[in-house]
């Protein structure tokens, strides 16, 4: 998809919150794309409106039907696992249950890509009522000062403090290599940023699997790469 834009569709898409289709497009980059874009439904319309921007048409916000297409790929959502992506490439994508058992130092929830509200509130029903594993750091850092106040507000950062998880400040932090949630030397991390590639998010002897809220939550609570599934 080198420089092409990505059209998400189809009822797997639908089905998504404005969170969650946030997510897919922000990793149209990691496919090559210029950029990744999803045609507005009533789900949008109801998530501008609660964001005080209502009154968007978004009749006009429509791909014409005989546009040109590329290429067309189809799948099916209900038929794929939880992904994880190992060392050191999102492209490097497989089942959860591959990387199942490896040792994680530490477990993060934060930057742009996979700490909205809706993120919070996966890891929150993983780790409700669990402590993290005694050898793994915890942080999570919410993709917003509005995400975080939101979450407090209802209960979702408490629930994640209570299982020993560190809230940082809102900012790239992590998937950069910044702050208390720099991967250390020969550390083994598990994150839900967007990139995971050498030295990015920490020293260079490092490593970092990427995977969901779910994902990285289950690894705080079992100190390794776990099938959230296992929780749910």
């Amino acid at each position: 998809a080198n420089y092409m834009v990505v059209e998400y569709g189809g009822e797997a898409v639908k089905a998504m919150t404005i969170d969650e289709r946030m997510t897919l497009t922000n990793m149209a980059a990691e496919l090559g794309g210029k950029t990744g874009i999803i045609a507005p439904d009533e789900t949008t319309a109801q998530w501008l409106a609660a964001t005080a921007a209502s009154g968007v048409d978004i009749k006009t916000w429509q791909g014409d039907a005989d546009a040109p297409v590329a290429k067309t790929i189809s799948m099916d959502g209900t038929a794929i696992s939880p992904q994880v992506a190992a060392p050191s490439n999102p492209e490097n994508a497989a089942d959860v249950s591959k990387h199942a058992g490896t040792p994680v130092g530490q477990a993060y929830i934060g930057a742009c890509t996979g700490a909205k509200l809706d993120d919070l509130r996966m890891a929150a029903a993983i780790v409700n009522g669990r402590t993290k594993a005694a050898g793994t750091r915890f942080f999570v850092a919410p993709g917003s000062n509005r995400i975080r106040d939101a979450a407090a507000d209802e209960g979702t950062l408490k629930i994640l403090e209570d299982a020993g998880a560190t809230i940082l400040p809102t900012g790239c932090g992590g998937c950069i290599g910044l702050g208390p949630a720099r991967l250390e030397e020969n550390m083994t991390g598990i994150s839900s940023t967007n990139r995971n590639f050498v030295g990015r998010a920490g020293e260079k002897s490092s490593k970092l699997y990427l995977g969901s809220a779910y994902s990285v939550a289950a690894a705080a609570i079992t100190g390794e790469i776990t099938d959230p599934r296992e929780f749910l």
